[in-house]
């Protein structure tokens, strides 16, 4: 089977830290740029972060640099977002999605039908 799952969400107080993760099964991360997208209610899909296969280019919308670290893990098939310093703003369902496009275009245009798993809720109170 080839999926994506993410993981890692849950109810943190501003200033908290989460991890999120996003494991591949049945295919290479590496092969694939890899971004991380939210949605909370009543707003539009927004990328949050996005890396190269590589892992050598990475890309963050404005609001979480600096707060906010994509990496990846080939051996373990994984890439992960740090969240630091979460502010009730970033409270919404954080998924992961790959393609074989920029990592720029990836998060600033993500295509509707790029390769996704289900979503982790992320809950900041404050």
């Amino acid at each position: 089977d080839v999926q994506l799952q993410a993981s890692g969400g849950g109810l943190v107080q501003a200033g908290g830290s989460l991890r999120l993760s996003c494991a591949a099964s049945g295919f290479t991360l590496a092969d694939y740029t890899t971004g991380w997208f939210r949605q909370a209610p009543g707003k539009e899909r927004e990328g949050v972060s996005c890396i190269s296969g590589s892992g050598g280019s990475t890309y963050y919308k404005d609001s979480v640099k600096g707060r906010f670290t994509i990496s990846s893990d080939n051996a373990k098939n994984t890439v992960y977002l740090q969240m630091n310093n979460l502010k009730p703003d970033d409270t919404a369902v954080y998924y992961c999605a790959v393609d074989q496009i920029t990592v720029e275009t990836m998060c600033k245009i993500p295509p509707a039908d790029s390769f996704r798993g289900q979503g982790t809720l992320v809950t900041v109170s404050s």
